[in-house]
């Protein structure tokens, strides 16, 4: 359907932040998904950050069952969602009410007149049911009262859906009157419910109209006199699309079984927040992905540990209590010396706590929580593209290295998108397991005669350089060696209850995972000086509020650097020299003091924690403001 623009004044802005706010039924999240991928598409940078109510089914209007969808886009490179919005569209009082805060002073406030009736008002606990589109309180901003429940009904009239299903479509209204207010086209959500309704011929040309509808509103109405124009971003040449940080962990875990030449078992449970890599990996049989939904956590991962067993690679996901439950399975893939890549998306807590906000609070969890002496790598992502990255290496270091290896992201960059240059593969290094490969003879021993002693006996347990025993497939010739939790002999890898055995195994685990560190890349700062008065040391997805601040900071003359971890455990062999380069370090994390303490008790330097456990992710001002206080005291 085509959107024919009449002419009004253009007013160019080099980045919009835009809220979207409504009941968990209003289509919020499809609404800020296309408008992400509309200005993807168009060349835009971006940041979102989707904020779901906990409540499965809240009661409609309630300040509880509130969705919201932040996005910024511009012309510049961007780094968070925003600290606050130039623009809130909301369609009840309640999520006016949850967003105002969210505001910047001056900015747009959209509503739909519609949400704001005396049950709408009442149920967000307005007092004496006063209606703030009327009564004066939103008089420091630009405030657009629109009936859009009319408007969209009104299109719609002629059509055999019933009322419920008009006002479904209220979001397709909102949408296309966002992608005329920004000059952007409808050609790709047009596309998308073309997709998604095909096979509904009534509900797509509904959507189609209440889209179009929306567009012509913008246009035709004497309210918005003005349009805006967000220019395209000098970005690398390349193919891109919006990236969510679940899709590129399920795509960089892809991406490094094949590689690897490997085929890919993901053995999952579903829990919020982690639930879409399993959607995402499933769309992938072809590249040798088998995907498994287990009847629980332990089941899960014990089944991915059978597939890394039989000569894949198994890979399991959860959160916080999620991974509680994997504890002893983890100690056991550990104690096996297979591969086995466990991801946790983060999520509040403890115990259910909050199931759909973000949090950085398992860091000690990934680190320490098994029984005995298991020391498992832990590395970390910091944006949605960087999970792509991080999870190719994770599968890396579980198969060079013959371990489980823990993937920390959370909700925040998990459901978070931004724009995703395709990689090339020739790019991605090879993955090179520790196989033994039978020969046709069944003589296996000529192809790594270091894992069989004098008479020929296969060895499971002789290591290389790097401290890796050999990968032994089951039904290889010659290659017949016992398995299972309990310790094994030095080599041999029979039983043994042996004491100094018992010590020497734990010992030799330890430092092969250790060793992990000689594999990283020199640390380097993310920006700033080498050296100076104050550090910013970050890990996960905190990254890009901690860069905002550093650079802004750099800007007003401070000596600010910032530095981003994403090898949690072992650390980079650089990092201690960095940190002792720099009189003051802050930590910022959504926890109480995680990595904080970890590099106070490594480094022995007086790190200062700045702590946010709120389910939401820290601002660049919140930030800024905290590396401010740190540099005057």
């Amino acid at each position: 359907m085509s959107t024919t623009i009449k002419k009004k004044p253009v007013e160019t802005r080099e980045n919009v932040v835009i809220l979207f706010a409504g009941d968990s039924g209003d289509g919020i999240q499809l609404t800020g998904s296309q408008f992400t991928g509309t200005n993807a598409l168009f060349g835009n940078d971006v940041s979102t950050f989707p904020n779901f109510p906990a409540e499965i089914r809240a009661p409609q209007g309630t300040l509880a069952g509130v969705s919201g969808y932040q996005l910024h886009f511009g012309s510049v490179e961007i780094f968070t969602p925003g600290d606050q919005c130039d623009v809130l569209v909301v369609m009840n009082a309640a999520a006016l009410k949850a967003n105002l805060g969210k505001v910047k002073p001056g900015g747009t406030i959209i509503a739909n007149s519609d949400g704001f009736d005396k049950k709408n008002l009442r149920l967000a606990g307005y007092i004496d049911k006063a209606d703030p589109l009327t009564d004066g309180s939103l008089a420091n901003f630009h405030l657009h009262s629109v009936d859009v429940t009319k408007l969209t009904r009104t299109a719609l009239e002629g059509t055999t859906l019933g009322m419920k299903e008009k006002d479904r479509c209220k979001n397709m209204f909102v949408l296309g009157f966002i992608n005329w207010m920004y000059s952007r086209e409808n050609a790709l959500t047009e596309d998308f419910l073309r997709n998604k309704f095909g096979k509904k011929p009534e509900l797509l040309d509904a959507n189609m109209k209440a889209l179009v509808a929306g567009y012509h509103y913008g246009d035709t109405s004497e309210t918005f006199t003005t349009r805006f124009e967000v220019k395209a971003a000098p970005m690398p040449k390349g193919t891109y699309r919006a990236i969510t940080g679940n899709q590129g962990t399920a795509l960089g875990l892809i991406a490094g079984a094949q590689k690897a030449k490997l085929d890919l078992f993901y053995g999952s449970y579903p829990i919020t927040p982690a639930s879409d890599i399993l959607h995402e990996l499933s769309r992938h049989k072809n590249f040798g992905v088998v995907t498994f939904q287990a009847e629980d956590e332990i089941a899960a991962i014990s089944s991915a540990i059978g597939a890394s067993y039989g000569g894949a690679i198994g890979v399991t996901a959860s959160s916080g209590p999620g991974i509680a439950l994997k504890t002893e399975a983890m100690g056991l893939a550990f104690m096996l010396e297979i591969p086995l890549v466990i991801v946790n998306v983060q999520r509040g807590g403890p115990s259910t706590g909050l199931p759909t906000k973000t949090e950085q609070a398992d860091l000690w969890q990934a680190v320490h929580g098994r029984n005995g002496e298991a020391p498992i790598p832990v590395i970390a992502a910091s944006t949605p593209i960087d999970c792509f990255d991080m999870a190719f290496e994770a599968v890396q270091i579980a198969l060079e290295h013959m371990t489980p290896v823990i993937l920390l992201t959370d909700g925040y960059i998990a459901n978070g998108s931004e724009p995703w240059r395709f990689p090339s593969a020739k790019d991605l290094p090879e993955i090179k397991p520790p196989v033994i490969a039978s020969n046709a003879d069944g003589d296996a021993k000529q192809s790594r005669p270091a894992a069989f002693d004098g008479s020929g006996a296969f060895l499971p347990y002789a290591r290389d350089e790097r401290g890796v025993r050999p990968w032994a497939l089951p039904g290889q010739p010659g290659l017949q060696h016992r398995i299972g939790g309990i310790e094994k002999q030095d080599k041999t890898g029979s039983i043994s209850y042996e004491p100094l055995n018992h010590e020497l195994m734990v010992r030799l685990r330890g430092e092969k995972v250790a060793r992990i560190a000689d594999r990283y890349k020199p640390i380097r700062l993310d920006s700033g000086p080498d050296q100076g008065e104050l550090l910013i040391v970050g890990w996960g997805s905190t990254y890009g509020a901690i860069r905002t601040a550093a650079l802004q900071l750099q800007a007003e003359g401070q000596s600010v650097a910032h530095v981003h971890i994403r090898h949690m455990f072992p650390f980079n062999n650089g990092l201690g020299g960095v940190l002792k380069k720099y009189k003051k370090v802050l930590v910022p994390e959504m926890n109480s003091g995680q990595l904080r303490q970890m590099l106070r008790g490594e480094f022995l330097v007086d790190a200062q924690g700045l702590n946010k456990i709120q389910g939401m992710p820290f601002t660049g001002e919140e930030i800024r403001a905290g590396a401010l206080k740190l540099l005057k005291s």
